[in-house]
């Protein structure tokens, strides 16, 4: 279709047409604060000599269009974010000059003020079509091509690019410089990038397998260069080096690597080649938690990792991005566990992954890891826990099922036949299926191209056990299973595994006899080695309720915590259940992604899946509880900092939030316990969405933080205000103020839902119907979905004077068929409001009848 999608079908035609292409780019960033000057020269070849084809650019301008030599009118072939070119020769020369606009959505070259000191910085985000709001391209990842960049910026500015800068020139006057880049091997436009500003800079090196020296570069906001741990950076850095070159046998393929800090970043970070783009919430101001630290350590691997698998060899079309990313998800923690600190990051993978994966693949929205896209709105509908997470989960599945050795005989194969060229999923198959011996057809179908997880019940009767596989009705596909087995056994106050092995479950199920002793606890996909929900027998659902805390391998506690939530999540085991087991056992959790997993699943249970009857009194008990323990852990430790946050998360009733203004105004503290500027926000937030606080506390700590962070956690305070007039002005800035950024407006949503009345939002669940349709049309991708996802009414599921469910399904049936990605984001919405009213039910009617059999803990 015309405009800015781009269907499948145009991609394959344009593609085989277009070949040999080269770009020169030229960006002028020294004029005004709305536009910036593009000039765009591309030679390419035409394989069809007359032939008629588009490039891609979104501008509000386009000065001139010149191909081989001719100028062509403006007004005639620029339509619809394209420019026709008629009349190809065999060899052609395009020059279009254009003024784009700057974004500040984080889509295309975003544009961003340091409030601190009025700096500017620039850095551009291309996944996975947004190349075209910056320069003419074919915006397609399958026509890779030779980019050479040539940027004018004022001379205080850094600015970098994919490659090292060849020359760097004065222009007259001496004011500005001007940047010429060496240009790059082939690569896909997405995959291009620009960073610049007065940043604050690092530099290190490393020897590359080939004995080349690779230059290192780290680079932040000048004002944040204090809180930027660059040896902590460097080091992961070089261990993943360390780890990808001998494992892939490929050298690094670029010249330089360069990882910059973006502000009011969309992601985690993007893979653009030799200049990686990473979120600042990676620079930590205030002391983080440890499972922040090893999110930042995988990160970085993962980004890296992509240098190979995602930029040196390439997908062909979009239907393969499931493997680009999950595949580096994979890596990174098989990097992470080899030669970092982390050695337990499968146990990460586990608790976050993993159960993303789980969530995301029971919405009724899910689909298969290989995905059809047919065009470009398909490829924003799929960055999803299918994508990333499932994906990630099979092929570790994939690797139990051919070996590790295979696996990576496979990938060395793969890299050294597709070097700079663009491939599908059988490229990769091939090479498994001749690394490993194994017919990978049928595993293929089963796992990848159909939806829905699989779940396997264990029944134990004397010492043989039974495992039944079975699946949702809506995705009754059964698999092939590599899976471990565990027993393990309570003995000296821990449970502790007593023995282990690994069986094939075929799709009909399978019935083994035990040698010996079964053990106290049977567990199913023991090491977590496949991606299945699983029932634990009877008896082992209690011992696990008691002593799961009791589990001496903090693998095989993640996957039994996973087996409990998932049962809450199913309506199946009451969340009061849930709450009491965390709250016993999370004093004692070693694993720190575990404490905080665990505990955002306590604030879900709370929140959303406990009797709305009893809320308030679980609230009570589970923030003296969490107070009691922060007390108790040891000073200064990431326990303490978790339970705290976790406490100022939850506090609603008079007692926790006078705790929470006691540590605030200093009236009480913990030994340890450093109440930073961070913390001082998130402290903040109760009080203030509680009525305790109001815009005086706010102006004072943005007085004392008047930083870029410091005016988005203000926005979110002033949106938690618990007044009409406070979430009016929210709404409206969230939604309809164009000026407002994406990092702000993810803050403004964020606090417009901390309401401990939710009465005081029933206003705005029929406007979000009235209007989340016109704003899908109105704003880009990123900040449209934003309102759709995190504005959608679910705070008002017991609201006795609004039916979400019936507002929901009017409103989805007047879209009809139209806009699907919005669409999928209402009925995800919708999905998680009828899975905690079955939640709900299930606690109003269990939950009550658990304090005496798990121990009142409070």
């Amino acid at each position: 279709m015309p405009g800015s999608n781009l269907t499948r079908a145009e991609a394959q035609a344009r593609a085989q047409l277009i070949d040999t292409v080269t770009y020169r780019v030229e960006l002028d960033l020294t004029g005004g604060a709305a536009q910036f000057d593009s000039v765009t020269t591309v030679e390419f070849g035409c394989r069809q000599v007359g032939a008629s084809s588009f490039i891609d650019l979104i501008a509000p301008e386009v000065t001139s269009v010149e191909l081989n030599g001719q100028a062509l009118e403006v007004d005639k072939v620029f339509q619809d974010c394209r420019i026709t070119l008629p009349a190809l020769a065999a060899q052609n020369r395009l020059v279009v000059k254009a003024r784009p606009a700057y974004s500040h959505s984080g889509e295309g070259l975003h544009r961003f003020v340091d409030p601190v000191d009025q700096e500017i910085y620039l850095y551009t985000q291309f996944e996975p079509a947004d190349a075209r709001r910056v320069f003419a391209v074919f915006e397609q990842p399958d026509i890779k091509a030779s980019f050479s960049f040539v940027v004018w910026a004022p001379k205080s500015w850094t600015v970098l690019s994919n490659q090292p800068a060849r020359l760097v020139e004065p222009t007259a006057g001496g004011q500005n410089q001007i940047h010429h880049f060496e240009p790059t091997a082939k690569l896909s436009s997405y995959l291009t990038a620009i960073c610049a500003g007065p940043l604050a800079a690092w530099h290190d090196q490393v020897t590359s397998t080939d004995g080349r020296t690779i230059p290192l570069g780290l680079y932040a906001r000048a004002s944040l260069a204090q809180h930027v741990d660059a040896a902590n950076i460097f080091a992961t850095t070089k261990q993943g080096f360390g780890f990808f070159e001998p494992t892939f046998d490929f050298p690094f393929p670029f010249s330089k690597y360069d990882q910059v800090f973006c502000p009011e970043y969309n992601f985690g970070a993007m893979e653009n080649a030799g200049l990686v783009t990473i979120t600042e919430g990676y620079v930590f101001r205030s002391v983080p938690v440890q499972a922040r630290l090893e999110r930042r350590a995988i990160t970085i691997l993962h980004e890296l990792s992509h240098m190979w698998f995602g930029d040196l060899v390439t997908m062909r079309w979009w239907d393969d991005l499931w493997l680009n990313e999950s595949f580096a998800e994979f890596v990174s923690h098989l990097a992470a566990v080899a030669v970092t600190e982390w050695r337990q990051a499968w146990t990460t993978f586990a608790y976050s992954e993993k159960l993303w994966a789980y969530r995301q693949d029971q919405l009724p929205t899910t689909h298969p890891v290989l995905a059809p896209i047919e065009d470009l709105d398909d490829v924003q509908n799929n960055f999803d826990g299918i994508t990333y997470a499932k994906g990630a989960s099979v092929l570790r599945q994939l690797v139990a099922w051919v070996g590790q050795d295979a696996f990576i005989e496979a990938l060395r194969s793969y890299f050294s036949k597709h070097a700079w060229s663009n491939t599908t999923l059988a490229d990769l198959l091939a090479e498994l299926a001749l690394a490993s011996g194994r017919d990978l057809g049928q595993w293929s179908e089963k796992w990848l191209k159909t939806a829905g997880v699989n779940t396997m019940t264990g029944q134990l009767t004397g010492q043989t056990l039974s495992i039944r596989q079975s699946a949702p009705k809506e995705h009754p596909t059964l698999r092939p299973h590599r899976m471990g087995l565990g027993g393990f056994g309570l003995a000296g106050g821990q449970l502790t595994r007593i023995w282990n092995r690994e069986i094939d479950v075929p799709p009909d199920g399978v019935s083994l006899l035990l040698d010996g002793e079964a053990g106290d606890l049977v567990l199913l996909n023991d090491r977590d080695l496949t991606y299945s929900k699983i029932r634990l027998d009877p008896a082992s659902f209690e011992v696990a309720l008691l002593h799961v805390w009791q589990v001496d391998d903090s693998l095989a506690r993640a996957v039994i915590w996973g087996a409990l939530f998932d049962a809450v999540r199913d309506g199946e085991y009451p969340a009061s259940g849930y709450v009491r087991a965390v709250l016993r056992s999370i004093g004692n959790e070693s694993h720190a992604t575990a404490r905080q997993i665990l505990l955002r699943q306590l604030d879900t249970c709370l929140r959303w899946y406990v009797d709305p009857a009893r809320r308030l009194d679980q609230l009570r008990h589970a923030t003296q509880r969490l107070a009691s323990l922060a007390e108790a852990a040891g000073p200064g430790s990431d326990s303490q900092l978790l339970l705290i946050k976790t406490l100022a998360r939850q506090a609603q009733d008079p007692a926790a939030l006078d705790l929470v203004e006691a540590l605030l105004n200093g009236q009480r503290s913990l030994p340890g316990l450093s109440i930073d500027t961070d913390l001082r926000w998130e402290l903040l937030m109760p009080l203030i969405a509680a009525g305790r606080q109001g815009e005086v506390a706010i102006d004072a700590q943005l007085a004392a933080d008047p930083t870029a962070t410091g005016r988005e956690q203000a926005a979110a305070l002033r949106a938690a205000l618990p007044n009409s007039e406070a979430k009016t002005a929210a709404w409206l800035r969230a939604v309809e103020d164009p000026a407002t950024a994406n990092a702000t407006q993810r803050q403004l949503i964020d606090g417009f839902g901390r309401v401990v009345d939710r009465s005081l939002l029933r206003p705005f669940a029929q406007t979000y119907f009235d209007s989340v349709e016109r704003v899908w049309d109105a704003r880009s991708g990123e900040m449209a979905a934003n309102v759709a996802e995190g504005l959608y009414p679910a705070w008002l599921l017991n609201d006795p004077e609004v039916d979400v469910l019936a507002l929901t399904s009017d409103f989805l049936a007047a879209l009809g068929d139209r806009k699907p990605p919005l669409r999928r984001l209402v009925v995800e919405g919708m999905s998680g409001v009828q899975r905690a009213l079955a939640a709900q039910a299930c606690d109003a009617a269990r939950g009550a009848s658990l304090a005496g059999r798990l121990g009142d803990v409070v």
